[in-house]
């Protein structure tokens, strides 16, 4: 694979430093979590939005290392104790400046600690208050702990992904806790928010991962329903199941992806490889078996950069897999500046793209309180100020210890899987424990 330079720098390209995005002037509010409704929090400062972050004193019991914490990027932070006398009315302070609340808690536990969306609609009835779970707010399982693939499973999702005969397989938490709970609670508070400015009216959004996996997998319920689908692993024509759309290994143990559904791009794809006796194996299941054995023998011959040079520049659909530590370099990506440094951290540059206001990285992960007096000046919250400065040393004392709140009260209660600490230099990073259940 021919690589490309090193990802851009802030000021060198799209993606970072520059306009605020199309979210400039919306004020988001953002109570303190893990997994999907920080990611959601970040999309919304990537795209121009002040988002503001209320963290709690000491930190979250499982979070990534916050110097690495790229989800915390583009956002300030203030320290606030739920728990202690004035804590909930300095975050309905905020809800009152707020366009969109965030919170992640299980259900009942923001009621509890006084910031439920009633509370904030009787400060503010415009805010959009947006609610990350994994089971939603009602249903038998609402109030159980979880995880990204505990939500998976039920949904007839994770047991369509892996090999026929094999365990499904973990998509690490990119479709349950990002895909089907972040994507689907910003669509939410957006389309919200657009209510809430043309009548005056705010509301909530429940956003459950079990939900939105379960909408994304919409076409293949169609696809069920007509019969071109089979409710089997590895059966199909986009699960594996076919032979020209898969991945298969290498000579170097690297893998290649393969994609070539079309005719045209099929043929292609056998005259490069060089298997033309196979070209009308492309609708013939019987057929399959043969094909699956000499694509796979084939392209174990040759490393995988020597076969993504062979398929460079056709229309085969052919593409090397990549580590992470690769992909920022892969030509196309370079090009697009699609991962961007700053902070000293190479991590994915904002997306979509905006013709007229693009999206930034303006700031690095945000340390724990470090913008209350910004917020207090520009929220015009001077009571921020002295109802924070002992959690705000607290926090600073505490930050990213595991330390978290009263059983049935702290916002990691709700379930996000564990995620991994950024890499040290020899690449010996281990996960971080699961949140106490």
């Amino acid at each position: 694979m021919t690589v490309a330079n090193t990802p851009r720098s802030p000021g060198d390209g799209p993606g970072t430093g520059g306009p605020r995005g199309p979210l400039d002037g919306v004020r988001v509010l953002e109570l303190a979590g893990i997994g999907p409704g920080p990611f959601a929090a970040m999309l919304l400062g990537d795209l121009g939005a002040d988002v503001v972050r209320v963290d709690r004193p000491g930190g979250i019991a499982v979070a990534p290392d916050p110097r690495y914490d790229v989800t915390h990027r583009n956002k300030r932070s203030v320290v606030l104790d739920l728990k202690s006398p004035d804590g909930a009315e300095r975050v309905l302070d905020l809800a009152e400046r707020a366009d969109i609340l965030v919170e992640g808690y299980r259900p009942g536990v923001a009621e509890r600690l006084g910031v439920g969306p009633e509370a904030c609609h009787a400060r503010n009835p415009r805010l959009v208050y947006g609610r990350m779970t994994g089971w939603g707010q009602d249903g038998p399982l609402a109030d159980r702990a979880g995880h990204d693939i505990s939500y998976l499973a039920p949904t007839g999702v994770l047991g369509m992904i892996g090999e026929a005969g094999r365990p499904p397989v973990v998509p690490v938490n990119l479709l349950g806790d990002f895909a089907g709970g972040s994507l689907y609670l910003v669509t939410g508070v957006l389309a919200a928010l657009h209510h809430a400015r043309a009548t005056g009216a705010g509301q909530v959004v429940d956003a459950a991962i079990v939900d939105g996996v379960a909408h994304l997998s919409a076409l293949i319920h169609g696809m069920l329903a007509g019969g071109q689908w089979q409710d089997r692993r590895g059966a199909n024509l986009l699960d594996g199941g076919c032979p020209y759309y898969g991945v298969y290994a290498c000579a170097d143990g690297g893998h290649i992806a393969v994609g070539a559904l079309e005719p045209q791009f099929y043929a292609r794809f056998l005259d490069l490889l060089g298997l033309p006796e196979f070209r009308d194996a492309h609708v013939d299941l019987s057929r399959w078996p043969a094909l699956r054995e000499a694509v796979a023998a084939r392209f174990a011959t040759r490393d995988r950069d020597e076969w993504a040079a062979v398929f460079e520049g056709s229309d085969a659909c052919v593409a090397p897999v990549l580590s992470l530590r690769e992909a920022p370099h892969h030509p196309h990506l370079a090009a697009r500046s699609t991962f961007v440094e700053h902070s000293g951290i190479v991590q994915p540059a904002p997306a979509p793209r905006f013709s007229l206001t693009p999206g930034s990285v303006r700031t690095g992960p945000v340390r724990s309180g470090s913008g209350t007096e910004e917020v207090a000046r520009d929220w015009d919250l001077p009571a921020l100020l002295a109802g924070s400065r002992d959690d705000h040393a607290d926090g600073h004392a505490h930050d990213g210890a595991a330390m978290g709140h009263a059983a049935g009260d702290r916002a990691d209660d709700r379930r996000t899987p564990d995620h991994d600490r950024p890499a040290a230099p020899d690449d010996h990073s281990a996960p971080l424990r699961k949140a106490d259940q």
